[in-house]
């Protein structure tokens, strides 16, 4: 610990207080082992005394600022000629911050939903990939999950150096984005991590930019006055709940010794059969009381890891794994029906598991009426569908209808804090600006794909956003369109997460913008492929070739005009230095790699070269057709339209497709028709 400065000792033993001598402070993301930007303009910034002069330098750089009369301080270093370093950096005011190991070079974010938080450990060749993982000019800072109403002045985290012992944690698809570039470039690539599952993007936009459309303004205010008038709603039902239960006696006494219905060895003498999911109903079962459940799950060996439990009852449950009490809910804390409940979703130590039999108990008490369970309950990848024993601890009288229909209802739920617009813009990007970064990455659109054309503006819009919010211009933003996933379909037609690739693709009108298809890289039975190699590394060709003076291609054939002529629809594509090829299909494709999945490959139209091609004719009805390159063109056909007027490629869930250029990067999914999307309507 550094002694005290003398002067401030003395007021301490004096008792008086020291406010003035309070330390210079810097935002989590500035701390050892940080990338900056090399660049001019390079921001630092952190709070002081109000009025204190704060001197920054780095190298040969320095730069001064004077804390304004909130203690906040911000000043700027040109490191536009520094070499990489590494560098200490002096931040001194009255008291002095150094931080060691500082690099310059280049700095991406990368953000978006759970494709961008994916971490490495969980990919393809994941173990040899981390094995050889040492890199000290790769390193990544992550933001911590965390959403807020209002704007959140830092972040939580530290740099750290890629390592295996820290790359498993990396974000997958910034981990091999960064090492392409920091083996290309040969210099220091930071990432910065700032990514949410299952998050839409009105969540990582500002709310002054999402009030600007007006339809997304609306959902701001509606979103956020339901999250703001819950919990006084939630607290005037407890209340209203607690006096209902009362007055008409329905309390619950649970019993004395549970393991007598929850233990390992209880006799089932008396217990009847429950099939689940679905209403917890049988003979002999009261309709409100309480009721225990009992199913056995075997495990085939001592597991070495952790079980997760999912188990999604409306109802107010005690969870016991092996006798042992797991967690409660109680009205108190319970929510509506549908809610997706993370209390209801447990993770099992491996010190709890046994080899062979363990037993799952959950106590279900019920005053208003039937208990059920909505979906299917897992233990890890096991189903726990099907039979159950079902036993009653005690029954309710029966209430008359008057009476039972009087029981105050839980309040609508509320949306996930992930959910609300700009709350992660408030939690995860705010205290980020304005560290200086060189662009953005971004895999996100799996949670607006039921309102894809609604992400024609909301896309375009967070981009924008963004570029005002850093006050750096129009920096590079590269995203990866949705890979292709859910189940192949036999026919043509229309297809949500089709919109939303094409919704994707109109945001190419904006400067600075580029798109890795990942048509040929997703699973069908798995919206996280593991294969986040090749997604990277598309983005980092863009990167490299756009902003890096590099000559390589990082494109796949993209859709220019259509021609009729005759029964032939001729497509021409965008003038590229690699030609049009048909890459050979393989016999199977992946379903869900994680467990070695796979099916056969079925030919929609096996006589032609070329595969995911779809035509029509004034009816608007679709059918697979023939398809050849000839030169730049396309040439498409059909026997059943003589006549036609569109074409589509590519166009569903999870296409069968192979048109590619000789580079090996396939076309992006196309249409040449403008009927109306079937999105259209549906807004936040």
């Amino acid at each position: 610990m550094k002694p005290l400065p003398p002067l401030r000792l003395l007021l301490l033993i004096l008792g008086l207080s020291p406010v003035a001598w309070a330390d210079v402070k810097l935002p989590a993301i500035f701390s050892d082992h940080m990338v900056l930007k090399k660049s001019d303009h390079v921001p630092v910034w952190g709070k002081a005394d109000p009025g204190e002069v704060v001197r920054v330098t780095l190298g040969g750089q320095s730069a001064s600022a004077t804390a304004d009369p909130n203690g906040k301080w911000k000043t700027t270093l040109n490191l536009k000629d520094s070499p990489p370093g590494p560098f200490e950096m002096v931040v001194e005011g009255k008291t002095k911050r150094i931080l060691s190991d500082v690099v310059v070079g280049e700095v991406w974010l990368a953000s978006g939903q759970s494709n961008m938080e994916w971490i490495l450990k969980n990919t393809s060749n994941a173990e040899k990939e981390i094995a050889e993982s040492t890199n000290p000019l790769l390193r990544q800072f992550r933001v911590k999950s965390v959403t807020s109403a209002t704007p959140v002045e830092d972040a939580e985290g530290t740099w750290v150096l890629a390592t295996p012992e820290t790359t498993p944690d990396f974000s997958a698809v910034g981990y091999f984005f960064g090492k392409k570039l920091q083996k290309e470039l040969n210099v220091p690539v930071g990432i910065i991590k700032s990514a949410w599952g299952g998050t839409p993007s009105e969540a990582w936009t500002s709310p002054e930019s999402l009030d600007s459309v007006p339809d997304l303004k609306a959902a701001r205010e509606r979103l956020w006055s339901a999250t703001e008038t819950y919990p006084a709603k939630k607290q005037a039902f407890i209340e209203a709940f607690s006096a209902w239960i009362k007055e008409n006696r329905r309390e619950d006494q649970p019993v004395a010794d549970p393991t007598v219905f929850a233990g390992l060895e209880v006799s089932t003498e008396g217990w009847v059969p429950v099939s689940l999911p679905g209403p917890v109903a049988a003979p002999g079962l009261p309709k409100a009381g309480a009721i225990w459940l009992r199913k056995e799950v075997n495990l085939p060996g001592k597991p070495a890891d952790s079980l997760s439990l999912v188990l999604p009852i409306d109802g107010y449950d005690s969870v016991y794994w092996n006798g042992k009490l797991l967690q409660q809910t109680t009205y108190h804390d319970a929510r509506g029906p549908g809610y997706i409940r993370q209390y209801g979703k447990y993770q099992i130590p491996p010190t709890e598991l046994r080899e062979g039999k363990n037993v799952l108990a959950i106590r279900i008490y019920d005053p208003t009426g039937t208990a059920k369970f909505p979906r299917e309950p897992r233990a890890g990848s096991q189903s726990l569908s099907g039979e159950w024993l079902a036993k009653a601890e005690y029954a309710f009288h029966d209430l008359d209808p008057k009476a039972l229909a009087s029981a105050p209802q839980l309040p609508a739920n509320p949306p996930r804090p992930q959910d609300v617009p700009s709350f992660l813009f408030h939690g995860m990007i705010h205290p980020i600006l304005p560290f200086a970064i060189t662009g953005a990455i971004w895999y996100q659109g799996e949670s607006n794909a039921g309102r894809a054309f609604q992400y024609r503006t909301a896309f375009p819009l967070l981009i924008t956003d963004w570029r005002k919010q850093w006050n750096q211009g129009d920096f590079p933003f590269y995203f990866c369109q949705l890979a292709n996933f859910m189940p192949k379909k036999p026919e043509p037609g229309e297809s949500g997460w089709a919109e939303l690739r094409e919704a994707q693709s109109l945001a190419l009108k904006l400067p600075k913008t580029g798109q890795a298809v990942l048509i040929d890289l997703g699973e069908s039975a798995d919206i996280h492929p593991r294969n986040k190699k090749d997604v990277g590394e598309r983005l980092a060709a863009i990167a490299l070739a756009q902003d890096y003076g590099k000559s390589l291609p990082f494109s796949g054939p993209v859709y220019d005009s259509l021609k009729i002529d005759k029964n032939k629809a001729i497509l021409t594509f965008k003038p590229s230095e690699s030609a049009l090829v048909a890459k050979p299909l393989p016999p199977t494709y992946d379903v869900k790699s994680v467990t070695k999945e796979s099916a056969p490959l079925l030919r929609n139209s096996p006589s032609s070269p070329l595969e995911g091609f779809a035509i029509c004719g004034e009816d608007k009805k679709w059918f697979w057709a023939d398809a050849s390159i000839e030169g730049n063109t396309v040439v498409v056909t059909s026997d059943k339209v003589p006549s036609p007027v569109a074409v589509r490629y590519a166009w569903s869930d999870n296409p069968t497709g192979n048109l590619y250029n000789a580079a090996g990067f396939p076309a992006a999914p196309f249409r040449t028709d403008d009927f109306p999307p079937t999105t259209i309507n549906a807004k936040y």
